[in-house]
């Protein structure tokens, strides 16, 4: 599977943005989803994961409440709404499919396929 994220952009503290990853081939319900960021000079972190069905989803305990990871079958599409942005959440944004991972959520080394990230910078 190819993913190809997209909604990085400029904002101001407290504003909203909405992220996309476009995922090629016909077997986008198999993959759990994630989101991860990296911000420079730190490693790259766990945000939110949606599994294969959509009906589960789970988040870093700094993004709880304001980010929503959602995804749609139809459009091959999953999606990550941030509300309530802080400076701290800049970063360049990866999405993340896991195909055979065991674990919930899949570890990192589970996610065998990422897209090229989106940059996300807020302001204070």
């Amino acid at each position: 599977v190819q993913l190809q994220a997209s909604g990085g952009g400029l904002v101001q503290a407290g504003d909203s943005l909405r992220l996309s990853c476009a995922a090629s081939g016909r077997t986008f319900s198999t993959y759990t989803m994630g989101w991860f960021r990296q911000a420079p000079g730190k490693e790259r972190e766990f945000v939110a994961a949606v599994s294969r069905s959509g009906s589960t989803t789970v988040y870093a305990d700094s993004v709880k409440g304001r980010f929503t990871i959602s995804r749609d079958s139809v459009k091959n599409t999953v999606y990550l709404q941030m509300n309530s942005l802080k400076p701290e959440d800049t970063a360049v944004y990866y999405c993340a499919a896991s195909q055979y991972g065991t674990s919930w959520p899949p570890k990192r080394y589970e996610y065998g396929y990422w897209g090229r990230g989106t940059l996300v910078t807020v302001s204070s």
